[in-house]
């Protein structure tokens, strides 16, 4: 994902909680690569994910214009949730491959109608750990 305008402070530099967005944006491509569709999801079985927990390590801030990797992998798979690791790297220019941040993110699966903790349906566990 290329870094915008919208993204950066006064010095041209990603905002530190811009690299949520892109990490929650990776991971919805990551679910939607395993054949998960999240609206039918929250449709049929009335179920979706949160982030329970984030922890996050920012090591180089990525720049206005920047092009970034976004990467997730499956770290642990529990009963109603899971760890992943995710980074944004640089892509392209003199710094190609500097990670600007890294993070452990957990997701829990939880019911819409009062977000208590649900296990992962048997069918998108085994997709998703795959």
């Amino acid at each position: 994902m290329r870094v915008y305008y919208e993204d950066v402070d006064i010095g041209g530099v990603v905002y530190y909680a811009n690299y949520l967005r892109y990490f929650e944006r990776a991971r919805s491509e990551w679910l939607r690569s395993h054949g998960v569709n999240q609206q039918r999801l929250a449709a049929v079985e009335g179920i979706g994910f949160v982030v329970a927990r984030a922890e996050i390590d920012f090591n180089s801030g990525a720049r206005l214009d920047d092009l970034l990797s976004v990467t997730v992998r499956m770290i642990e798979k529990k009963k109603t949730y899971f760890w992943l690791e995710q980074e944004a790297r640089l892509a392209d220019g003199p710094h190609l491959g500097r990670t600007c941040a890294a993070a452990r993110i957990q997701a829990a699966c939880v019911r819409h109608r009062d977000m208590r903790p649900q296990p992962l349906p048997e069918a998108l566990a085994a997709r998703i750990a795959a």
